[in-house]
């Protein structure tokens, strides 16, 4: 029998590598078969390898963890990893699935290791009931829905729909309209906690863009990617480590 497989899906760096180093030591004989730092990248890593389990954290970019969910519920195991607070466990417990509380306990993660062991002979679980009641018990996420910033010696009050996109420059951030360009004092990795991660793409290290924003993406003779915009003449590359957010487009 094939040794089982999984996907690791986890936005954040540090905790997705101390829970690849903790299953390597609990279950030596799991394969992991692919690491997603997106909901849209979980998803397309689910299509291409077909694992046996998905590791699963709920609040996930782009797709959040209970949209990916409900579209590989019935293909593989699922092991949700969630900081949400007990009345949330409770519906886990009750849906006979398992989970792994942030941050990383060995312990738990151990039984829900035990767990999964136990149910890879059969057929995972319907999770309809079980992803209701987490929509409803998750508090709303409140994005940012303006931003005051400086043109020169006057101050600005520019709503995120009217933004193309933000790009780092030096100290500050620069925020790019259709029709004008200002800076905002604030740095662009404190700005993507703020924006809401649907609509907002980090394309690069240094740009975020506005989906809605996208006219379309080209590909050069050298195989790298660009972003050209509906209302700027300007193109956005695209760095290697994005590109998947367009392979579902």
């Amino acid at each position: 029998m094939p040794s089982p497989s999984a996907i690791l899906a986890e936005d954040e760096t540090v905790l997705r590598d101390e829970l690849r180093q903790h299953l390597r030591e609990l279950w030596p004989a799991l394969r992991i078969v692919g690491e997603a730092a997106t909901g849209v990248e979980a998803l397309d890593l689910i299509e291409r390898h077909t694992p046996d389990i998905l590791f699963l954290d709920i609040e996930m970019p782009l797709l959040s963890g209970l949209d990916v969910a409900q579209q590989a519920q019935g293909r593989c195991h699922i092991a949700f990893v969630t900081a949400y607070d007990m009345h949330a466990v409770a519906a886990f417990d009750a849906g006979a699935v398992d989970y792994i509380l942030k941050p990383l306990e060995r312990s738990r993660l151990r039984l829900a290791i035990d767990r999964l062991q136990q149910r890879l002979g059969s057929m995972p679980p319907n999770l309809d009931v079980l992803l209701r009641e987490l929509t409803q018990s998750a508090a709303p996420r409140r994005h940012l829905r303006w931003i005051n910033a400086s043109v020169g010696q006057n101050t600005l009050v520019i709503t995120v729909d009217e933004v193309i996109y933000f790009q780092s420059d030096t100290k500050y951030t620069k925020v790019v309209t259709a029709t004008q360009e200002a800076l905002i004092r604030k740095s662009l990795q404190e700005l993507q906690a703020e924006l809401d991660p649907a609509i907002f793409w980090p394309i690069h290290r240094s740009t975020v863009v506005n989906a809605n924003a996208i006219a379309g993406v080209s590909r050069d003779f050298r195989g790298r990617l660009s972003v050209t915009l509906k209302h700027r003449e300007e193109r956005l590359s695209v760095s290697e480590s994005h590109q998947h957010l367009f392979k579902l487009m």
